[in-house]
């Protein structure tokens, strides 16, 4: 089975989130502004990415991110909505590459491109050793 035969090319989504004071590279290093931090605008780009994938995959599959490549082009304060786009451009083997961007408005704040691997959930987990969560006792 190929998990990728219903994505395509040309696929989007977006995440739309609204810059709170926890998301700002402020909030995490002293002494910096309290503007929109740029791993946030990274992560919202990925989560746009994983939301454009996640629909066609096959059930027990999902989406994990790879690589990024991405410029943060402007500062973004509290308060303001940002919207992160994923666009499909690349599939391969078992990877999907995005083109992503961000906008507070108008203006575009961050751009570049974010590849995910897809996999079979768990399998992935049987590799590492992490065991499911055992189900609560009953009485």
């Amino acid at each position: 089975m190929n998990p990728l035969e219903k994505l395509a090319v040309g696929m989007t989504a977006e995440k739309v989130v609204i810059v709170s004071p926890e998301m700002t590279v402020g909030h995490v290093v002293p002494g910096m502004p309290a503007v929109y931090g740029t791993p946030m605008m990274i992560l919202h780009m990925e989560m746009a990415a994983g939301l454009a994938a996640q629909p066609s995959l096959p059930n027990g599959y999902v989406s994990v991110g790879m690589t990024v490549n991405i410029r943060h082009l402007a500062a973004t304060p509290v308060g303001r909505t940002v919207r992160a786009l994923a666009r499909i451009i690349g599939l391969e083997e078992k990877r999907i590459l995005f083109e992503v961007e961000a906008w507070d408005g108008n203006r575009k704040i961050g751009d570049g491109t974010h590849r995910r691997g897809v996999v079979n959930v768990v399998e992935f987990e049987r590799r590492f050793g992490v065991l499911p969560l055992a189900e609560p006792a009953t009485t």
